[in-house]
């Protein structure tokens, strides 16, 4: 059986896909948490000020176009929102809407594990923060967990990052 160029290669490049996208994943996580351990705004800080456009339901720090940018999903009269952060003043930079696609779908999901919460993930990452000295917290994502609320808080403090995951 013969096999074209084009046939041979897809394969080829599926797997150069998987391989590459793991370490830039790898990368851009390496990227955020070293940019957080500078930045002047904590995610916990954040987190309060996003609460004036509503109830936060997950929080994370990420890379946009080599800068670091914080954006905190908020949940206000059955809506949810995108609230941008700036991580130098701690002041809410933008709020979007948020109607469609994944990161409506994300927002469904944290807002039916933030129902069952009995804490707030600002109280769950302070959890998380005292329990990992010299940590900063880089994100915070609510899920239901035995069908209990637990939130998955990242967590870098030098070289190292790690994820642990606390009751809500």
């Amino acid at each position: 059986m013969k096999m074209t160029m084009q046939a041979w290669l897809v394969p080829v490049l599926a797997v150069a896909a998987l391989c590459c996208g793991t370490t830039l994943a790898a990368q851009d996580k390496d990227a955020v948490a070293k940019a957080v351990l500078s930045a002047r705004v904590s995610l916990e800080r954040g987190l309060s000020a996003s609460a004036s456009h509503g109830r936060p339901i997950s929080a994370k720090f990420e890379m946009d176009e080599g800068k670091l940018q914080l954006s905190i999903y908020t949940m206000k009269g059955g809506k949810f929102f995108e609230v941008s952060v700036d991580p130098n003043s701690g002041a809410v930079v933008k709020t979007e809407p948020i109607g469609e696609g994944e990161d409506y779908t994300a927002a469904q999901s944290q807002s039916a594990a933030m129902a069952k919460a009995k804490a707030s993930l600002r109280a769950a990452v302070q959890n998380a923060l005292r329990a990992n000295a010299g940590f900063r917290a880089v994100s915070v994502t609510p899920s239901l967990k035995d069908g209990h609320a637990a939130a998955d808080v990242t967590l870098a403090k030098g070289q190292e990052v790690k994820t642990v995951s606390v009751p809500l």
